[in-house]
């Protein structure tokens, strides 16, 4: 009766911590939006020719857009394994949070600078930003993980060290996309999506990466 007691109150504490988090990533993929404009009222030109050459605000929307939506689709999966929270973990997570609604700004940054001489400079703000979103994910599942201290009990060794193993690799290739947009910034962002469809394959098949990671 306890157990049963305290599994119920672990399971609304979490959801409490899931349902503000869902509310952050709603925000902040809402805020998205508000850098796409009207072209003509912008350039004075016609609709058909601002919306081309718009394209730099419309794709920064579209990769920012995805990673987003799968950064929200890989917060639930690690929920997935989290049983119960602490304070430590809810600043974490709100670590997280924070550089989750820096998105909006450093994809305002690209649409407007892409084309221009401060592209470099744009995607590297927008690549370190990931950077940033990837340690945070990391000091967050390493806080859950050590020890099994949040996890459920179903939770296996070799799942940690799956998920420990995907989040490093995720990790070293934001670094590297962040190295290339010195070299140049468009490069940087395409390498940013590149990384949403990584993401989107193991948040589909974490198990099946994980076991290909393993075998390298």
């Amino acid at each position: 009766m306890v157990e049963e007691g305290s599994r119920k109150f672990e399971e609304k504490e979490t959801g409490r911590l899931e349902a503000f988090s869902d509310g952050i990533f709603a925000f902040a993929i809402t805020l998205l939006v508000l850098g796409l404009k009207d072209p003509v009222q912008s350039s004075g030109s016609n609709l058909a020719a601002g919306l081309v050459t718009e394209w730099p605000s419309f794709f920064a929307f579209l990769t920012s857009f995805m990673t987003i939506l799968i950064m929200w689709v890989n917060h639930h999966n690690m929920f997935n394994y989290i049983r119960k929270i602490d304070v430590t973990f809810m600043f974490l997570n709100g670590f997280l949070l924070m550089a989750v609604t820096l998105t909006p700004f450093t994809t305002m940054l690209v649409g407007d600078h892409i084309t221009t001489s401060d592209a470099s400079t744009a995607g590297v703000v927008y690549s370190g930003a990931f950077i940033l979103l990837s340690v945070a994910w990391n000091l967050s599942w390493r806080h859950a993980s050590k020890g099994h201290r949040l996890l459920s009990a179903h939770v296996t060794d070799a799942q940690i060290k799956g998920v420990d193993r995907v989040f490093n690799l995720g990790t070293a290739l934001y670094v590297l996309v962040f190295g290339l947009a010195f070299v140049n910034g468009f490069v940087g962002i395409v390498g940013i999506l590149l990384m949403a469809v990584f993401w989107t394959i193991t948040a589909t098949s974490p198990d099946r990466v994980s076991e290909a990671l393993s075998n390298t």
